[in-house]
């Protein structure tokens, strides 16, 4: 399994970043090899990707979600396995740090030598890259979710 970090500042205030962060089907925005995220409740969303000219399907869960400081996942299902966690630092008022560690476990051949040749970090710096352009010409948030799943939760609770 490899780690993959990387993190980003953006000009924009910490609630506004996390908000974004919450709305999953814009992820094909700015993230590469994303084609489509299905929300299919608080806590599951199902993605399509197709990278290097693979396709892949797989279901997440979210595992820990804290409004303002941090989003914890998993997949469920799917050929894919990962787990990862993004966070959101206030700087100042009109700017977020925002860091993304993912644990990825490679499937198939391609997709080791790709993580071998660096292929996945690289995605991730670029996707980071362009979360920060995405949010920063919008200038605020496409929706929000404020909830609050723990850990152990079979579901979340609203704040």
């Amino acid at each position: 399994m490899s780690t993959v970090r990387e993190a980003v500042e953006v000009e924009v205030p910490l609630h506004t970043a996390y908000n974004q962060w919450t709305q999953f089907e814009e992820f094909p925005n700015f993230m590469e090899g994303v084609e489509e995220v299905r929300q299919l409740d608080d806590r599951h969303n199902h993605w399509t990707t197709k990278i290097g000219g693979v396709r892949r399907e797989f279901d997440t869960e979210i595992v820990d979600q804290l409004p303002d400081e941090r989003i914890t996942w998993r997949t469920t299902s799917g050929d894919t396995s990962q787990r990862g966690s993004v966070r959101f630092e206030r700087v100042d008022e009109s700017h977020t740090r925002v860091e993304l560690v993912m644990d990825v476990e490679p499937s198939g051949a391609a997709e080791k030598v790709a993580d071998l040749i660096g292929t996945i970090d690289r995605r991730v710096k670029g996707d980071m890259k362009r979360f920060k352009e995405y949010i920063e010409e919008r200038g605020g948030e496409t929706g929000a979710w404020r909830g609050r799943v723990r850990p152990g939760d079979t579901g979340p609770s609203a704040l």
